[in-house]
């Protein structure tokens, strides 16, 4: 089955590392990612996080541009409701002169953060997540130099560019897959969020889908978390900093960083906990590359599309690049030695 392969790189920061290193590292990784034929790469928009250092895609998708020559790169996404429409225009406009034909923007509503920084972000104004469908409204007309409604009537986001960002929702629940559809625009749909999702959510998108001016036919993927090593056992071992992440995240545990498999092997889950962990893994696909190849393929008929976007988090760097270099050979586009 030939299937598309896609990153999203978070820029997690591993215990006891630099949160630059982080970000040199997800530098390091988009170009590995263009060498190893993959179709995207994204950055993502979390704030006040230990764990991530991924706070303006913008910027770094700027330095990204300058880094590769051939990989599309996008933003997974901007948080739209705390900004300006026009200024995430202007940014992903730059963006896309700089890097021509290269730029997806995928646009969501989360808040990418806890609450105070939602309120240091708005600076104590309420987050008006209920104008999000207006706001796209807005962003598409920037982009591609249409009328946008009073009072910003004849404003025009610059600078012009001959090929504008290709502009994607991303979300993990029906109402997100509904208004990609009704706006005519490509859907990722987040399984690593939300582990129970995907197939229902994509079958309503392609249902509803209303052809646009930016798409004439349904176009979706799908990011889930991914850990893929030599063998099985390795990778379930690899993935035990995950789950000891995730669980700690959503038991409300302070975390600084991607724990090492050994801190996790180690840890003594408590019955609820263990509950937590069987649930997340609803979330990842982890294996040895045949496990993983017939797992992609089985995610990708469920959910009828042809792209699977990766996100890896693990502790060892070395070892994330070879979990990438692993799925190339097995799901990719091209087969490498």
């Amino acid at each position: 089955m030939y299937m598309k392969l896609s990153i999203l790189d978070q820029s997690p920061i591993s215990e006891g590392q630099a949160p630059q290193k982080a970000l040199q590292e997800t530098v390091e990784l988009a170009r590995l990612a263009e060498e190893l034929g993959y179709e995207r790469f994204w950055v993502s928009e979390h704030h006040d996080a230990d764990t991530l250092a991924g706070s303006s895609p913008e910027v770094l998708l700027g330095h990204l541009t300058a880094k590769t020559n051939t990989i599309r790169l996008g933003s997974g996404g901007v948080m739209l409701p705390h900004y300006s429409a026009y200024k995430v225009a202007e940014n992903f406009k730059v963006l896309s002169a700089l890097a021509p034909g290269r730029i997806d923007l995928g646009l969501g509503r989360a808040p990418g953060g806890m609450p105070r920084a939602s309120f240091a972000l708005s600076n104590g104004r309420k987050r008006e997540k209920d104008r999000f469908p207006e706001q796209m409204d807005d962003v598409l007309a920037y982009l591609n130099d249409q009328p946008v409604p009073h009072p910003y009537s004849g404003v025009k986001a610059t600078p012009a560019v001959d090929v504008p960002p290709d502009v994607w929702l991303l979300g993990s629940s029906p109402s997100s897959a509904a208004l990609a559809a009704e706006k005519g625009l490509p859907y990722m749909f987040a399984k690593f969020i939300n582990g129970d999702g995907g197939p229902r959510e994509l079958a309503e998108y392609r249902r509803s889908f209303q052809p646009s001016e930016h798409l004439k036919t349904p176009k979706a993927a799908i990011a889930v978390f991914l850990i893929c090593a030599e063998t099985d056992e390795e990778a379930a071992y690899l993935a035990g900093s995950l789950e000891l992440s995730l669980m700690m995240t959503g038991q409300g545990i302070q975390s600084k960083g991607t724990p090492s498999p050994e801190k996790a092997a180690a840890y003594s889950y408590g019955k609820f906990e263990l509950l937590h962990v069987e649930e997340n893994r609803k979330r990842m696909i982890v294996g040895g590359p045949d496990t993983v190849r017939m797992k992609l393929e089985k995610l990708a008929e469920e959910c009828g599309t042809d792209e699977i976007m990766a996100v890896t988090i693990l502790f060892d760097f070395e070892k994330k690049k070879r979990s990438f270099q692993l799925l190339a050979q097995a799901a990719g586009p091209k087969k490498l030695p």
